[in-house]
């Protein structure tokens, strides 16, 4: 049948494949053109983010006639973007994973023609700085999350919140959560029921953050290491401080101190600031000298951020808290390593499991004699999961602060 339609067709000129080789060449050149000239390219986005913030990012490109454009927005290991491609607008969202001053590649373009048989790569917008700062938004939600949550005794205070400070301010029925000196045994006496002394707690105190850069701080829990997470934390408790009406101030040390920031009121910002873009150095931490720097100080609340591990790793730790405790309070913070937690509390199904829980078990058990250690010399210790570790540090300086303990 093929055959015979083939039979009664009229003969192809020779000349017409030719032709249309040409044609098809030509339209593709034409195409070409068109798709080569760079379109308009706006990229929307703030220059400074927080991280592990979602913060969004848009990209609008405006194609030269019928032509069909591909938006890509490369990442960098610092800085994620989701999604990184789309046809038309890019609607995405930046999140910072690591803290400091990074690069945002240019946004690179694919135009093809109204054929659709020319491309063409552009690039646009070039190279743009982006600041990752440490969580300090999470850490005004906390603040304000404290402040909803006060009684209403409480709220229409000026002078300072209630706890047991030196400051008299009034005799109120006992509450079992009260500390036995906030018993007033003459007023107990006279009435016949327990009665307390309610006092306004002192502001104005100092509160300094010594967090360790070490190389046991490189550890990674998730995508962050310990010295992100630790600057979260240390983030909460500068904005906790600057809202008790507090000093806040900070000392970055390693084998050597790296930086310092003198305490002083509302000065969240400047710590934050000024601690961004720690890194991590691969030498062991002297905690001797960054203690020596802070002891001779006003007493204050020295808040050290560290790595817990055994009493190997921890010998300059416990052998340094000591000259701290006499005159400070003294609290240590530590994250969790949820990855050991997993490993003791889940059902072993080889055998490398049950070794890999058997390591975990001591590991956990060298870690909480230190935490014990620590403890009877009088520091108060805050370990928690990564995304609680802010609020444990400021559960801690708030309950040292209620306690006069500042």
């Amino acid at each position: 049948m093929g055959l015979a339609v083939l039979a009664v067709l009229p003969p192809i000129p020779p000349w017409l494949p030719g032709a249309a080789l040409v044609a098809l060449l030509t339209a593709t050149v034409v195409d070409a053109i068109f798709a080569r000239r760079k379109p308009q390219v706006q990229r929307t986005l703030s220059n400074t983010v927080a991280r592990g913030a979602r913060t969004r990012l848009t990209i609008t490109a405006t194609a030269p006639s019928a032509s069909h454009v591909q938006i890509r927005q490369p990442r960098t290991p610092e800085l994620r973007v989701e999604p990184q491609e789309a046809t038309g607008d890019l609607q995405a969202y930046l999140v910072g994973e690591h803290r400091g001053v990074h690069d945002l590649p240019a946004v690179a373009l694919r135009l093809t023609g109204p054929l659709g048989l020319g491309r063409w790569d552009h690039s646009a917008c070039g190279t743009t700085t982006i600041t990752v700062f440490p969580d300090l938004p999470g850490a005004w939600r906390q603040a304000a999350a404290r402040r909803q949550g006060k009684t209403a005794r409480e709220e229409g205070r000026v002078r300072g919140p209630m706890g047991l400070g030196t400051d008299f301010e009034s005799i109120r029925d006992y509450s079992p959560d009260d500390d036995v000196r906030q018993i007033n045994w003459q007023a107990t006496s006279r009435l016949q029921q327990p009665m307390s002394n309610r006092y306004r707690i002192e502001q104005d105190r100092n509160l300094i953050c010594a967090i360790d850069t070490g190389r046991l701080m490189s550890a990674p829990v998730g995508l962050a290491t310990r010295l992100d997470l630790s600057l979260d934390a240390l983030a909460a408790v500068a904005v906790a401080a600057e809202e008790e009406g507090d000093r806040i101030g900070a000392l970055a040390f390693a084998g050597e101190i790296l930086r310092m920031v003198n305490p002083c009121h509302h000065g969240s910002a400047r710590v934050v600031r000024t601690l961004f873009d720690l890194e991590v150095r691969m030498e062991e931490s002297d905690f001797a000298l960054a203690f020596r720097t802070v002891a001779g100080r006003k007493r204050s609340l020295i808040v050290v951020f560290t790595d817990i591990m055994d009493d190997a790793a921890s010998r300059s730790l416990l052998e340094s808290v000591p000259t701290l405790v006499r005159k400070h309070a003294v609290l240590v913070a530590s994250v969790r390593d949820p990855d050991l937690a997993r490993a003791v509390s889940r059902a072993p199904k080889r055998p490398l499991d049950a070794y890999a829980a058997s390591v975990a078990v001591g590991l956990l058990e060298d870690r909480a004699r230190v935490i014990s250690r620590l403890r009877r010399m009088g520091a108060m210790v805050a370990e928690a999961e990564p995304d609680r570790l802010g609020v444990a540090c400021v559960a801690g300086y708030m309950t040292l602060k209620n306690r006069a303990r500042l």
